[in-house]
């Protein structure tokens, strides 16, 4: 009877621990997998930008603003996550593919392009947005108006971008390119009249003119000169989430969301946005 009694105790005790074993691995897997896995929604982790005023920006505060912000917290909300159960994760330019490969985010909104190359490591929903190249110049200036203007004049951009190659290439060969860590110091150096213009894709320039210590000092040009879709990058062969995130993408231009992300986040720019693209992605 002892016997029986401490073997029924030991087999509780293992059953315990192979319980709080299944829930911590369960917690694990939900956490490799942008927080998302599992019948329980406890959070979701979505990659954005962290320093693109007007489109993922985390202020001062430890608060998130922009349009991606906005696109993300629609889409979580769509499927199923209130705000406050979304984890905002810093998505730099070249950890995109690896955060989403990875599993340590969900998806990612964040001045995504959508190209061949990128969609060899990850998936794509939408687009949802469609930017093109432009120029930022001082708000009193109009000896530039087209990319061949910028001839014999200095041009910035930060290192690496494809942005202000693309003009010296193609368009103004005889530019003078500096190129920066940020755009910030491109800001400074247009406004103390260091260098002439800023590149870069129209909407990102929207969002530096329209924040409140830059208004009224800068404008953009107008022009197209290349066309960049913007979409939500996710883990490739994921067609459900692929799909549900398209029909909240649908969702949100429809009942006008996505029109007031727009002009609430880049309209202080004077910012002349195109209509919202068609999904192409996933169908």
């Amino acid at each position: 009877m002892k016997i029986s009694k401490a073997a029924a105790a030991a087999a509780v005790a293992v059953a315990l621990s192979l319980t709080a074993t299944a829930c911590g691995g369960s917690k694990q897997d939900a956490a490799s997998d942008g927080g998302a896995s599992g019948g329980a929604k406890d959070k979701i982790v979505v990659g954005i930008k962290y320093d693109q005023p007007g489109l993922g920006l985390k202020t001062p505060d430890g608060k998130f603003t922009g349009f991606d912000v906005d696109v993300a917290t629609y889409v979580a909300k769509e499927l199923g996550y209130e705000p406050n159960q979304i984890e905002f994760k810093q998505a730099p330019s070249a950890e995109r593919e690896n955060l989403i490969s990875n599993g340590d985010v969900k998806f990612v909104v964040a001045t995504y392009s959508i190209n061949d190359k990128r969609k060899e490591k990850v998936d794509f929903a939408g687009p949802y947005f469609l930017a093109h190249q432009d120029l930022l110049v001082r708000a009193d200036d109009t000896s530039i108006t087209k990319a061949e203007d910028l001839n014999k004049k200095k041009l910035c951009s930060v290192t690496g971008s494809t942005s202000a190659q693309n003009v010296k290439t193609k368009l103004a060969p005889e530019a003078d390119l500096l190129e920066q860590g940020g755009y910030s110091e491109c800001l400074t150096g247009l406004e103390n009249k260091a260098v002439d213009a800023l590149t870069t894709d129209n909407s990102i320039l929207a969002g530096y003119a329209a924040q409140e210590k830059n208004k009224g000092k800068f404008k953009l040009v107008g022009l197209s000169l290349s066309n960049e879709n913007y979409g939500i990058g996710l883990k490739k062969g994921d067609k459900e989430l692929q799909t549900k995130i398209n029909a909240a993408l649908k969702k949100m231009v429809e009942d006008g969301s996505w029109q007031k992300a727009v002009d609430k986040n880049l309209g202080p720019a004077n910012y002349k946005n195109e209509p919202a693209p068609q999904i192409t992605e996933g169908s």
